[in-house]
């Protein structure tokens, strides 16, 4: 059985009528509010990104939480909070990123949070740097259920992934991602779906081929390319790719930047999804990375009244207004390729 099909499949058993319906209603508003203008909010998030952490073991340097930039409070996800969140809504969830800032592994109950939502039907995703990803770990992952794991290696060369990856050390990421494989075939689990993630930068462009090759050579199921996002672009960074297949950002005729795709004034994000920080807090997206924009908190409401409540709706009527008046909107990549094909 192809490794896609088999990940698809995992996706497709978790579905439920109850799931289906959630999803076709969420669909339906989106576009409803599209042509209408007006906000028009049917059924429930579908994909809910939650926080284990926001603390980080490096120190990359577009990132809030390895540059300990953060005005709100450092902090781990608490399992009992958690579990409530997941037995209130997973009968309407389809997958869970246990993913926004921060280092997963960092928070000690992170794999016991997995296989929760795993029992409870949801298909769950990881994003790691991979530090963590030690024999007993790799072994503990596979066991949890885990869906799918995507791991940052943004270099083939130790010279280069520090580069980006500061403090960090290239073989230990390839030794978990080495473990995460043996304990795969040990435990006969064709789970979690393994995905090298490269973020393309101007010091890793040239190693794209090697990465392929060093994916295939380990036993990882698949490599998908990342454009990045960076802070100050407009009169360059020497982040942004010198190849601009691999860029978020066009240059200009004066030699400034700017995002390569135009702001249109709708967001799928608004209508299917959201994130949760480690300490309850709801923001509309993974681009409001110190939780400017806190549209409600689930220490005193649950996720349904939020999603329904007036600071929602406002959201997303000035969405509809006009998406350049936003600050976390003007660098973002709706509707542009984050994720490239070779």
């Amino acid at each position: 059985m192809s490794i896609f099909l088999a990940d698809s499949l995992h996706m497709v058993q978790k579905l439920t009528l109850r799931k289906c319906w959630n999803a076709i209603k969420v669909i339906a508003s989106f576009y409803l509010t599209r042509w209408t203008k007006k906000t028009i909010q049917w059924g429930l998030p579908f994909t809910v990104s939650i926080e284990p952490t926001t603390a980080c073991n490096l120190g990359c340097p577009e990132c809030p939480s390895g540059l300990k930039a953060f005005s709100r409070p450092t902090g781990n996800l608490k399992s009992d909070f958690f579990r409530n969140l997941i037995n209130d809504n997973y009968k309407d969830l389809l997958y869970l990123i246990f993913y926004f800032q921060g280092e997963p592994y960092i928070n000690p109950r992170f794999l016991d949070m997995v296989a929760h939502a795993g029992a409870r039907g949801i298909y769950t995703i990881t994003s790691t740097n991979g530090h963590f990803l030690n024999d007993d770990n790799a072994r503990k992952t596979v066991e949890s259920g885990l869906d799918r794991m995507i791991i940052s290696v943004d270099g083939t060369t130790q010279e280069v992934y520090e580069q980006y990856r500061k403090n960090g050390k290239l073989e230990v990421v390839l030794q978990g991602a080495r473990n995460m494989v043996k304990w795969k075939r040990k435990l006969g689990s064709r789970k979690p779906h393994l995905v090298f993630q490269f973020l393309v930068v101007k010091p890793n462009e040239h190693q794209i081929p090697e990465i392929y090759r060093l994916a295939k050579e380990i036993g990882v199921d698949e490599v998908k390319l990342k454009s990045a996002q960076v802070y100050d672009y407009k009169n360059g960074n020497p982040l942004i790719p010198t190849n601009e297949k691999y860029s978020r950002y066009k240059m200009n005729h004066d030699g400034t930047y700017r995002v390569k795709n135009k702001l249109l004034n709708h967001c799928w994000k608004l209508w299917h999804a959201c994130v949760i920080t480690w300490d309850g807090k709801v923001v509309p997206c993974c681009f409001d990375k110190d939780a400017k924009y806190e549209l409600g908190s689930l220490k005193n409401d649950s996720l349904k009244d939020v999603w329904y409540g007036k600071d929602y709706d406002a959201f997303r009527a000035q969405i509809l207004g006009g998406r350049d008046k936003i600050d976390i909107c003007n660098n973002c990549t709706e509707g542009c390729k984050i994720w490239l094909n070779e």
